[in-house]
């Protein structure tokens, strides 16, 4: 056993004993094995290291995002909506002519507000197709809409905005022009929170009433009105289109209609609006075919002062009477005035009056007044007072006083009623109030005050309406005397009756100074003025001079172009 046992343990010496040569190859093995758990012990801090970084940079990323998260609901809820700013608010008074035709108008800014169910669906759906096409589901801004515009414009396709329709109306009416990244920001929150507070419907009344059109139109009321004459109510879907285009760049599509290359470029894009409308349904397959590019208005418009503006002067006050507010407040109101006056017989009558008579006196000027009044009811459908209302803003039908002479002779020793009870010893009436007279006449007796204005209306609901003021000034057998002695007088200087009316004035022959001639019919009673001047010269004031030897005619011609004009 003993022996056993030395044996083994001599057995194990010699199995753990180093060979020769291979002590160098364990030691080199040993530093290998170092180095391996050494790099595994790096990557190993490495892995750990990343993963610390890792997390503290999401830790740092998830602070960040609720920190903007909770600025952005901070900033949400502490937003107020503002109300539109003045600019936006004022508005302008449009006057129209009894056909409905626009006259023109008085205010700072041509725009009117009307509500959105006064905006035919096609026109609205035309906006939207041009404008926003999302607008009815975004939630006020479109990130969709900024790339979609984005490619659009790297593409070469037609040029669309980034911003939706709530945030033009935004920045339009409720913020400054101020360019920034915090009112960008601003912008968006207000866009949003209108969005959330107000129906889609609210939000594109606003903007309709608000954005620009070009020619100096603000509103899609004013942009009917100056690009095709019509209330934005009339508009056909083929010109909702085209105002729809112009709203990308107004300054130069304004020009459509008188530009070809702008027509030409406008149409492209008019095109553009109407596929879009099919391809949302908003139009059907043969509305889409059917549709046809529409005629706009010349621009720039020719000037209107000359004419245009007595009318307007006229009734604006009478307006603002009717109503108890001022001549500014008007202008700044949002009317339209719905005129009595007849432009075909006005127009007429302008035209013969810038023909004038052949032979005038030297150094004398012809100034003529023509009125045309409705017997029994007061309205005035014919107001000439001048030629040119920038170089005589007096209105010579309204207050001029002419020298009447035998004009007055059919009043005489008739006792008038009021308010013409002081006419017969008024020796230099005004043109409307001896016209006013003669229409009494006409009217058997019944005066029926002068009015210039039959309805007002804002934003479509009427606020006023005329109704004839008559008063019984004369009895009816002297009003019918009274017609007949007048249609059987001769005119000053001898010349002949004037059927169905009279003639008058003061001075005979060539030294007549003025002549009133008068036409009445059941319709209207139509009274032409004419008195001549010498105009101030080197300190001597304005004097009377002789009328030229056409004047008679020319004063039979004035009415009979109003009774023409009017189918009188």
């Amino acid at each position: 056993m003993t022996a056993v046992r030395r044996a083994a343990a001599r057995l194990r010496a010699v199995a753990v004993r180093p060979r020769r040569g291979t002590g160098r190859t364990a030691a080199g093995a040993e530093r290998t094995a170092v180095r391996h758990r050494r790099r595994l012990d790096r990557s190993t801090r490495a892995r750990r290291t990343r993963g610390r970084r890792l997390r503290r940079a999401l830790a740092a990323l998830s602070t960040l995002v609720l920190l903007l998260v909770g600025g952005l609901v901070v900033a949400y809820e502490t937003t107020v909506v503002p109300e539109p700013h003045p600019e936006t608010a004022m508005q302008s008074t449009v006057f129209v002519d009894d056909h409905g035709g626009y006259l023109g108008r008085r205010g700072p800014v041509d725009r009117q507000e009307v509500p959105l169910s006064r905006v035919p669906r096609a026109v609205q759906d035309a906006v939207i197709a041009a404008e926003n096409r999302s607008f009815r589901t975004d939630s006020g801004v479109s990130p969709a809409a900024v790339v979609r515009a984005a490619l659009s414009t790297l593409s070469g396709g037609e040029r669309q905005g980034g911003s939706t329709i709530t945030q033009q109306y935004v920045k339009n009416a409720l913020l400054s022009p101020e360019q920034s990244l915090s009112r960008k920001v601003r912008e968006a929150l207000i866009a949003v929170k209108l969005d959330r507070t107000r129906s889609k419907d609210e939000i594109l009344e606003g903007y309709l009433n608000t954005v620009y059109f070009g020619r100096g139109a603000a509103g899609i009321e004013a942009a009917a009105r100056n690009y095709f004459g019509v209330d934005s109510q009339h508009l056909t879907v083929s010109q909702g289109a085209a105002l729809a285009a112009v709203v990308n760049i107004p300054s130069y599509y304004e020009r459509a209609g008188s530009d070809p290359q702008v027509t030409r470029t406008l149409v492209r894009r008019w095109a553009w609006v109407l596929d879009a409308m099919a391809d949302s349904g908003a139009l059907t397959a043969k509305e889409r075919a059917e549709a046809r590019f529409p005629a706009f208005r010349f621009y720039p418009p020719g000037d209107t002062d000359g004419q245009r503006q007595y009318l307007i002067d006229v009734a604006a006050r009478e307006a603002a009477d009717r109503l108890g507010i001022t001549v500014d407040q008007l202008a700044r109101g949002g009317y339209t005035v719905h005129t009595t006056f007849d432009p075909t017989a006005q127009d007429a009558v302008a035209q013969r009056a810038d023909e004038g008579v052949p032979g005038p006196a030297k150094g004398a000027r012809l100034h003529a007044a023509v009125v045309g009044i409705v017997p029994g009811d007061g309205a005035v459908r014919v107001l000439y007072g001048g030629s040119d209302y920038a170089h005589q803003p007096f209105n010579d039908a309204l207050s001029g006083a002419v020298e009447a002479g035998t004009a007055l002779l059919p009043f005489a020793g008739i006792e008038l009623g009021a308010p013409l009870a002081s006419l017969p010893t008024t020796p230099a009436p005004s043109p409307l109030r001896l016209a006013s007279a003669y229409a009494a006449m006409a009217a058997r007796g019944t005066y029926a005050a002068p009015y210039t204005v039959a309805r007002i209306t804002r934003a479509g609901r009427a606020v006023y309406t005329a109704r004839p003021d008559t008063h019984r000034v004369m009895p009816s057998f002297a009003a019918r005397g009274m017609a007949k002695y007048a249609a059987a007088s001769r005119t000053p200087g001898g010349t002949a009756p004037v059927p169905g009316g009279f003639s008058g004035g003061a001075g005979t022959g060539p030294g007549t100074r003025t002549l009133w001639t008068t036409v009445s019919t059941p319709a209207l009673s139509t009274t032409a003025a004419l008195f001549a001047e010498r105009s101030a010269k080197a300190g001597r004031p304005a004097a009377p001079a002789h009328l030229p030897p056409g004047a008679a005619d020319l004063a039979k011609s004035l009415v009979g172009r109003v009774l023409r004009g009017a189918g009188g």
